[in-house]
């Protein structure tokens, strides 16, 4: 990619076993903001946690991010926190020899037995005690006593600090492996990273690493701190209480191009008051600066109705490509073949991939599925009546869509109904569901034969349970 811009801007997750569409958002963000300025989109894997440092995951990052559009083609990388680790230990070493840092042996049950608050932060005990490195002593960043330090923020101007209530923070813990802050400070500056997009979370880091910065004797980078992503209810969503797993999307049936529009629009709004919004406008028209501070609310139901659109807006043959992942996963075989002439019927009722394997299994199947719900309110009377008239009328139609339509449009008028009541117990004896994809276009496809078996089958079961 072109890197004829100064402007380096770096997405960092870490793996931790799927990736978070607030995640998947912030990846979003950065890519536009680079692609604008002719810049470099960095690709940083924050590996350093062992617990949480599985190439599985890993390779999951890489995956959901390529289903986003963004391949090795689309940023530098990726780059692994772990390979700098020599590097962290420096800084942390060169901190500590320019007085910068200390170490400190204090428990967080000593710290509350001196404050007598265990929501106070660290007292700043060991500061001139002179520790050596030894068992059980962390190595703390000295914070000064006095000043502010101010935080150049595209989405919240200039957020000032005051340094002493930041506490001194651990850059590197008892067995000298370094911590998130610090890590994070070594490697940007190394990578020459100039801005950073991330969650508003962050933000109270940000004055703890742009310390990091100047003690290490670089220039911070310009921050951006995009809103949290919020349920109903208006709580941050939660892997433990929400979905937020860009894989679960994928697996339900979203599109990635409907996916990546729905995430560029929490917190950021295109020109027009509209929500489907092809991509090149979006980077075109996308600025930081514009993004809303407030919490973005992620609304499932507004998400599935533009992935309606976008299923809606596809070329008829990359719709059969799209569905046939799902359709080879079904509990049935299907025919490709006939598959295709289901699909156009298909196409604009399903909002989800996934949902095309309930939509079209009554052709594939020997029987109907049994939906008992679907039977109990399409079988009343004169159901029975309307079946028989049905079987009748079928027996020497034209089968054609229209001359199907046609004849129970009769058969209904000789009962005094109209074709939606009328249409009602012939759908559920052939597709086995009170909805489902055109009823006579349906029948077409499925045949005389295996339509009049299924309408006598239904007519059947109701005369065993008059």
């Amino acid at each position: 990619m072109s890197t004829s811009s100064s402007i380096r801007v770096r997405f960092a997750p870490s793996p931790t076993g799927m990736f978070h569409v607030g995640g998947a958002r912030s990846a979003l963000f950065n890519w536009v903001m680079a692609a604008q300025s002719g810049g470099t989109l960095v690709l940083r894997i924050e590996d350093t946690d062992a617990s949480r440092n599985s190439p599985e995951w890993t390779e999951g990052i890489i995956r959901a991010l390529a289903w986003l559009g963004m391949d090795g083609e689309q940023y530098e990388g990726p780059y692994f926190q772990s390979a700098n680790a020599d590097k962290h230990v420096e800084a942390a070493r060169t901190l500590r020899e320019q007085g910068r840092a200390y170490y400190c042996d204090c428990t967080r049950e000593a710290v509350v037995a001196r404050t007598g608050d265990q929501h106070k932060g660290y007292d700043g005990f060991c500061r001139d005690r002179g520790l050596e490195p030894g068992p059980g002593r962390a190595l703390r960043f000295r914070t000064p006593d006095e000043g502010q330090t101010t935080v150049v923020d595209l989405l919240r101007g200039k957020p000032v600090f005051d340094n002493a209530v930041l506490e001194d923070f651990v850059i590197a813990r008892a067995d000298g492996s370094v911590t998130f802050l610090l890590a994070n400070a070594v490697d940007d500056m190394s990578q020459g990273i100039t801005h950073v997009v991330r969650g508003e979370e962050h933000l109270s880091n940000a004055p703890k690493q742009q310390l990091l910065w100047e003690a290490l004797g670089g220039e911070p980078p310009v921050w951006a701190h995009v809103p949290v992503i919020v349920n109903e209810k208006r709580q941050k969503l939660s892997k433990r209480r929400d979905k937020v797993a860009l894989e679960d999307y994928r697996a339900e049936g979203y599109l990635a191009e409907a996916m990546r529009n729905y995430l560029m629009l929490l917190g950021w709004a295109p020109s027009g008051d509209r929500e489907i919004v092809p991509w090149d406008v979006i980077v075109d028209e996308f600025r930081i600066e514009d993004v809303n501070s407030s919490p973005a609310f992620f609304d499932v139901k507004k998400l599935r109705a533009i992935n309606g659109e976008y299923i809606r807006a596809l070329p008829e043959q990359k719709f059969i490509a799209e569905c046939l992942p799902f359709l080879q996963e079904a509990p049935f075989d299907v025919d490709v073949a006939v598959f295709a002439e289901l699909a156009p019927l298909a196409q604009t009722r399903v909002a989800l991939l996934s949902e095309i394997v309930q939509m079209i299994d009554f052709v594939f199947l020997d029987e109907p599925p049994a939906d008992e719900q679907s039977w109990n309110k399409a079988m009343k009377e004169p159901a029975a009546d309307i079946l028989a008239a049905a079987e009748a009328a079928y027996q020497d139609a034209p089968w054609n869509a229209a001359e199907l339509k046609d004849r129970l449009e009769r058969v209904g008028a000789e009962h005094g109904l109209k074709l939606g009541k009328t249409q009602a117990p012939v759908r559920v004896a052939v597709t086995g569901r009170t909805v489902g994809l055109p009823l006579f276009e349906s029948l077409e496809i499925l045949g005389r034969d295996r339509t009049l078996a299924r309408i006598a089958a239904a007519r059947a079961k109701l005369a065993a349970s008059s």
